[in-house]
């Protein structure tokens, strides 16, 4: 086997913001093809993002590019974040998808279609992948999570399963405000990937307010989350308590202010739930690995 170092280009990007350092940074190795699982790993505890991507061959035929997302804490099958900005990095990169007007991205939970919005921005959307896993949390989970938050029963309104690959479960607040004053107990929320989302007034610059935390991932809180918002837009649009299009202010703890717009389409070729989000270019360069 060759160990030599090689230069290999890579970005870094600030994902669900439109001004640089406002979103959730990602790194991407654009040309990852050579590299081993333990040297990915390296790379994404050495970076301390939430996560850091490798752009890879795809091996499914109906892909243009295989993703793989590390964060500190180990590898995961879908995170979507790094799906917008891994799709971004690879179309800066000169690339061309095999069907115009979509990208197909494969990961560790299949294939994800990723589209443009608003025509020549740099804004795109991802295709929420369906929920592995719904429906009411156990006794015993909704239990660990009120620990985990510090929360009292009746401050929660609704704990649901809403996983799509990370194992996220959702957990719904009398209303934003409530969200932004949480300071979680982490090792009381050990084994648990825990969203939480509240409403604000009508009229603001955003109709809900999200914060994710994921301390079983090296990372206690997410900047802002796009596999949780996914899950999050699934379950409230789909059970009507969100309209069918929204947007989610997350990383006001963190000094961030991420926008996530969610949107669910009816009927025609773009049917389902979109997750979309500007992607801001911050640091392009190249890695010697």
């Amino acid at each position: 086997m060759n160990n030599t170092p090689r230069e290999r280009r890579t970005v870094v990007l600030d994902v669900f913001t439109a001004e640089p350092l406002k979103g959730n940074p990602l790194a991407v190795v654009v040309d990852a093809d050579g590299l081993s699982d333990a040297q990915m790993a390296a790379y994404a505890r050495w970076t301390n993002l939430s996560e850091t991507t490798f752009l890879l061959p795809p091996t499914d035929p109906d892909a243009d590019y295989r993703v793989r997302i590390f964060t500190p804490g180990g590898e995961l099958p879908f995170a979507g974040h790094p799906t917008l900005g891994s799709c971004q990095a690879w179309l800066d990169a000169g690339d061309v998808p095999r069907q115009a007007g979509v990208v197909v991205q494969e990961c560790g939970v299949g294939l994800v279609r990723v589209r443009q919005v608003d025509g020549g921005s740099n804004r795109l959307a991802f295709a929420a992948p369906p929920l592995q896993r719904s429906g009411p949390a156990e006794p015993e989970v909704v239990a660990q999570v009120l620990r985990a938050l510090r929360l009292s029963a009746d401050a929660v309104l609704q704990v649901e399963w809403i996983d799509n690959g990370p194992g996220w479960l959702g957990v719904r607040l009398h209303d934003a405000a409530a969200v932004r004053a949480l300071v979680p107990d982490y090792t009381a929320m050990r084994g648990l990937n825990v969203g939480v989302v509240g409403a604000w007034p009508a009229g603001g610059a955003v109709d809900v307010e999200v914060r994710a935390f994921v301390p079983d991932l090296g990372v206690p809180e997410d900047p802002v989350t796009g596999s949780l918002n996914a899950g999050l837009a699934q379950w409230l649009i789909g059970t009507g308590q969100l309209p069918a299009r929204y947007v989610a202010g997350q990383g006001h703890a963190l000094g961030r202010d991420g926008r996530v717009h969610a949107e669910h389409i009816a009927e025609g070729d773009w049917a389902g739930v979109w997750i979309a989000g500007d992607v801001t270019r911050c640091i392009a360069g190249t890695l010697r690995l």
